[in-house]
């Protein structure tokens, strides 16, 4: 008996030698918001100014899952990367894709500041500083790197129009500031003198870089929402990116205030103790008056059907960073209007996060956020 053998034709044997992993085909840097959101909630919560039963365990159990969360998407991206190389350089030319690769530099910052303060309950005091000091080196160039190339891109591509200025542009350049709060974490670990100046200095320059590049986006951002009217209801959530920059840079003031008289002249730690309040009390209060404006909006996206998106992440980082700003002036003013106002709101954060996340899951099990993009 003769059996015959069909050969394989050259596009079943490529197949077979290189799977091209569909499922992975439009997974994006968004992606990032889901590590991002998820170690805001043990940072915000290892500092709230009351004393709750289980919440430095539940705090722990969620930086452990947020650590999980980055190496599983950097895993997936990675293979993204490799099997779908011309769409990772399509999302680079995607005004609506493009600004989230900022997100991998605050993915890694997040992980980062939770290891140091959170996950050493876990790991110990000098492995995590070992590995926070390796997430706060390479989230911070990468987040340097994005705030450049990202915008560089859109301009030299003339990828947007004042039209369709979204609150999304703000990723790429927020990322420093959460760099510019970390930093103040490591100076107690260097050494004294040069070192810890540098440090300081260099977190309170990626501060300005951050507040100044924010300050030129965001009116861009409200004349959209003037001229234009609301945006398209699966954006809505993304009105929440611009408590981003707000929270965090309050948050970054106040951790450089802390070590301050440990890494500079007199005079000048000084200055930094009275600029976190003078700084952070205005902008707190604007990013209050900016939470109910968009949330607000988001009420009314939802009476209208806001179907579920990844843009629901925009709930909890920007939230959290408000967390930990409120957090930082409770501990530099003393006031207790701060204590209740940080607890509030990481009572939202909690919320939010906790609906985003099963929401994602569900929608990542029926294969529905992983679907190519409707059109």
């Amino acid at each position: 008996m003769v059996i015959a053998v069909q050969p394989r034709t050259h596009a079943a044997a490529t197949a077979l030698a290189a799977p091209r992993l569909p499922s992975l085909r439009h997974f994006g840097p968004n992606w990032y918001a889901t590590v991002m959101g998820t170690a805001i909630v043990a940072n915000a919560g290892i500092a709230l100014p009351v004393d709750l039963p289980g919440l430095e365990t539940a705090c722990i159990a969620v930086w452990a899952l947020s650590a999980a969360l980055l190496a599983l998407v950097l895993a997936a991206r990675g293979a993204h990367w490799f099997h779908h190389r011309e769409q990772a350089r399509a999302h680079l030319l995607d005004p609506s894709v493009a600004p989230f690769y900022g997100c991998l530099s605050m993915a890694l910052l997040a992980v980062g500041i939770g290891t140091l303060t959170v996950g050493q309950e876990v790991i110990g005091e000098q492995s995590a500083l070992t590995v926070a000091a390796v997430l706060f080196v390479t989230g911070t160039l990468i987040g340097l790197a994005a705030a450049v190339v990202v915008p560089y891109l859109m301009v030299e591509r003339r990828l947007v129009t004042p039209d369709n200025a979204s609150p999304v542009w703000l990723l790429p350049v927020v990322s420093p500031m959460v760099a510019a709060s970390f930093g103040p974490l490591l100076v107690p670990h260097l050494p004294a003198g040069q070192w810890r100046e540098a440090m300081l200095l260099a977190s309170y320059a990626m501060f300005g870089i951050s507040l100044l590049a924010t300050f030129v986006i965001l009116p861009m951002v409200f004349s959209r929402l003037v001229r234009h009217g609301p945006l398209p209801l699966v954006l809505t959530p993304t009105l929440f990116l611009v408590l981003g920059p707000l929270g965090q840079s309050t948050t970054a003031v106040n951790k450089l205030a802390d070590v301050a008289p440990g890494a500079i002249r007199a005079p000048y730690a000084d200055g930094f103790a009275a600029f976190a309040v003078i700084y952070g009390v205005p902008v707190m209060g604007f990013a209050m008056l900016w939470l109910a404006l968009a949330g607000a909006m988001v009420v009314r996206a939802v009476r209208d059907g806001m179907p579920f998106a990844m843009t629901w992440w925009a709930f909890t980082f920007p939230v959290g960073t408000c967390v930990t700003g409120a957090e930082g002036l409770a501990q530099h003013t003393g006031l207790a209007a701060f204590d209740w106002l940080a607890v509030g709101l990481f009572a939202l954060l909690v919320t939010v996060w906790a609906v985003t996340g099963f929401r994602t899951l569900r929608g990542l099990f029926s294969g529905a956020l992983l679907a190519a993009p409707r059109r």
